[in-house]
């Protein structure tokens, strides 16, 4: 059986655990019906959580309840131990980042309430009449859900627990945005149909325009608050701390690691990347420095796209070609997951991400570019990595072959379990192992992965020197946000709207950025080890196999569950 294998596995009985879980997730979709939207189970699709300081209390007590529950329940096989840990340890560190004060403060850029209550209506269905009814309720029901979030970061605000300055004056712009009649909820409403051809009723039309109107309001009232009651007392410092920021590392890895060892690392990793382009870029042009390389692939007219319009097409074909030709020869990829849609995000704040499938399939995995304001060109050698990362055998492969494993998998492992060092290390993993195929021999597109891998290791330099108060790698001081920004514009080549983006993304959500190369790592180290032990018997499709079929867990788990 080969890794993301359609071979049916043979059904196994739920136990106590997986009923604790199954219980779990239904609590959570209850508390944020968000989340039953998210992975396409029965919810009040029309209702928004409590993002309010009682909210925050209801999930604090219900956490408890279910640890409670854990410590009562008996594992009966490797299944429910895997299950038993994982859910221990996210409960406990959220419950740990709840007593930090984390959720006070909880404003960045890219993934906090801000943008989540707006994000959520992208996966919504509007195929039919009722689809847009149901968003209709959802829309008038918005201002409710960011009155309580402003009433937490207003307690924050009191308690002197604020986010950066930096990212309230990010985020107010970004609200100002949704605000405007030219923003995300007139143009999202005034677009409405269905596709079968059918007509909106203009009782309903006339609904969905007003449910914009409130919705745009209750946008308009955050960057109010914002601005004249958040900024001023916000931090002037980005910085997050070594206590939070070794917190947050653990969070977003389901690891504990030397944090100081790891930016040495990344540093060592950093200048193995920039050697590594060197030599490409010899390749593409014989003497040439890897700007004069870049030069060369951006004036190249076979590698370049005009719109977002060609850009989707382009990006469709080569996941599905991929997901074709792996399908053939090096993986058996189940049905449901062979279709992955590539969307141009409604957006425009920049990045790149993935959404997981339902948990039945009728919404399927899909990879979103929110592309920034004033984008029209792209190139294919920079990009052409990045689809098999958010693809397949990336982000979709691994994430839909959780889904899949019904069988074995509670709907917690399925959908809602993991960490984004195991799944953003999986994804560059992938990118790897897609030059080891030979789907990267073009020098342009192995540039393109350079890039990428190069501008993941600068973050582990940056957002570990930032948040940590490192000196800067050269002159003197700590790191600081010009110096950051010059930092990282000079490791990777994106446009000073990307640049921007990303930086500010990593000023503001501590952490996460180097779980991407730190969860290669780990991958690498956890495969390594095994090719160790296993000598001339080790067979990487196995390993692929037994790795995906765990699905999403913190990487200690993972490294626990491989290697014993």
């Amino acid at each position: 059986m080969t890794s993301g294998s359609s071979e049916k596995l043979p059904n196994r009985t739920p136990s106590e655990i997986d009923s604790v879980a199954e219980d779990w997730v239904k609590t959570l979709a209850d508390l944020y019906p968000e989340i039953a939207i998210w992975i396409g189970i029965p919810g009040r699709y029309t209702e928004f959580g409590d993002y309010s300081p009682a909210g925050h209390e209801q999930m604090i007590a219900e956490s408890k309840k279910v640890l409670t529950k854990l410590a009562n329940a008996t594992p009966v096989d490797e299944v429910d131990e895997v299950t038993l840990t994982d859910m221990r340890n996210e409960i406990n560190l959220d419950l740990e980042s709840a007593e930090a004060g984390l959720w006070k403060r909880d404003l960045n850029v890219i993934a906090s309430p801000a943008q989540q209550i707006r994000d959520v209506f992208d996966l919504m269905a509007h195929d039919s009449v009722s689809d847009w009814q149901t968003i209709s309720g959802r829309l008038h029901n918005l201002p409710g859900a960011i009155d309580g979030y402003i009433e937490t970061l207003r307690l924050g605000a009191k308690d002197k627990t604020v986010p950066a300055r930096r990212q309230v004056l990010e985020v107010l712009a970004q609200a100002k945005k949704h605000a405007s009649k030219d923003g995300f909820f007139y143009k999202f409403t005034d677009a409405a149909s269905i596709g079968d051809g059918g007509e909106i009723p203009e009782s309903l039309k006339a609904d969905l325009r007003k449910g914009a109107e409130v919705s745009a309001n209750a946008y308009q009232k955050l960057a109010d608050f914002l601005e004249h009651e958040l900024a001023p007392s916000a931090t002037e410092s980005d910085g997050i701390g070594r206590d939070l920021y070794a917190l947050l590392s653990r969070r977003f890895l389901g690891a504990k690691i030397d944090l100081d060892e790891t930016y040495e690392w990344g540093k060592e990793e950093l200048a193995r990347m920039v050697e590594e382009q060197e030599r490409i870029a010899n390749e593409i042009e014989p003497g040439a420095s890897v700007a004069r390389a870049i030069e060369v692939l951006d004036n190249d007219p076979a590698r370049k796209l005009h719109g977002t319009d060609a850009l989707q097409k382009w990006m469709q074909a080569l996941s599905d070609k991929a997901v074709s030709e792996l399908s053939k020869s090096h993986f058996d990829i189940p049905e449901p997951i062979r279709k992955l849609e590539c969307m141009i995000a409604p957006t425009q704040e920049g990045g790149i991400y993935y959404t997981s499938p339902s948990d039945d399939f009728s919404r399927a995995g899909r990879m979103w570019w929110s592309v920034p304001e004033g984008v029209t060109e792209f190139n294919t050698w920079r990009e052409t990595t990045t689809v098999y990362h958010e693809g397949v055998p990336g982000h979709h492969l691994q994430i839909g072959q959780a889904v899949y494993n019904r069988a074995t998998l509670n709907t917690w492992r399925r959908q809602l379990a993991g960490t984004s060092g195991h799944a953003e290390g999986w994804a560059l993993y992938a990118e790897r192992l897609m030059e080891q195929l030979g789907y990267l021999d073009d020098p342009g597109d192995r540039l393109g992965m350079l890039d990428g891998q190069r501008m993941r290791a600068a973050r582990v330099v940056l957002d570990i020197g930032v948040h940590l108060g490192k000196p800067k790698l050269a002159g003197s001081g700590v790191w600081e946000y010009d110096y950051a920004l010059d930092f990282m514009s000079k490791n990777v080549n994106m446009n000073e709207g990307f640049v921007k983006f990303e930086v500010n993304r990593y000023f503001g959500w501590p952490g996460q950025a180097p779980s991407y190369k730190v969860g290669q790592r780990i991958w690498e180290q956890i495969r390594d080890e095994l090719k160790r032990r296993e000598g001339a018997a080790f067979d990487i499709k196995e390993f692929h196999r037994k790795a995906l079929d765990i699905g999403g867990v913190g990487l200690d788990t993972l490294k626990a569950t491989l290697l014993g």
